[in-house]
């Protein structure tokens, strides 16, 4: 039995230890999914969104609920946490790369990518402390504007050709 128990041990604690791993770790494996971290950002925005509205709405009631209006705000904080986490772990950590100073484009590329993400970031944690539905819109449109500076014509072509 104590075999069992000291064979069984590790597994269970790498399969433990690698549930609570987010996608991909700071390793350059090479297997990345950009188009689906966008996507999933526009859940999470969806899903923050349907928060704050459940949010307003069973604040309105006579009696609130303050169960299910502490259900919902823990949930619109968690998304916008997700918000966050893909910001800085995935896009700032791993995919935008430093520019070259003497590239001037490839400067001003970078630096508006970099200013897009911390937008991004800032709105997700407004979104966090708030129910103002505008934080909501201004990522829908801060997600789609770093979409355009994030893709160039060869990414979205690829992208298309493989039915993203």
């Amino acid at each position: 039995m104590k075999s069992k128990i000291t064979t069984l041990l590790p597994v269970l604690l790498v399969l433990g230890l690698s549930a609570s791993v987010f996608a991909h770790c700071q390793i350059p494996c090479g297997i990345y999914g950009d188009k689906m971290r966008f996507d999933m950002w526009m859940e999470q925005i969806t899903t923050v969104e349907k928060s704050m509205k459940q949010i307003i709405e069973l604040s309105k009631a006579e009696t609130p609920n303050y169960n299910q209006i502490v259900r919902w705000v823990t949930n619109k904080d968690k998304h916008a946490d997700d918000i966050m986490e893909i910001a800085l772990q995935y896009f700032l950590a791993q995919r935008i790369k430093l520019a070259d100073a003497a590239d001037k484009a490839a400067a001003e590329k970078y630096a508006a990518q970099l200013q897009n993400v911390h937008l991004i970031i800032v709105h997700a944690m407004k979104a966090k402390q708030t129910t103002d539905l505008a934080h909501v819109q201004k990522l829908r449109e801060l997600v789609k504007s770093f979409y355009k500076l994030y893709f160039n014509e060869e990414m979205t072509s690829h992208l298309q050709e493989h039915g993203h």
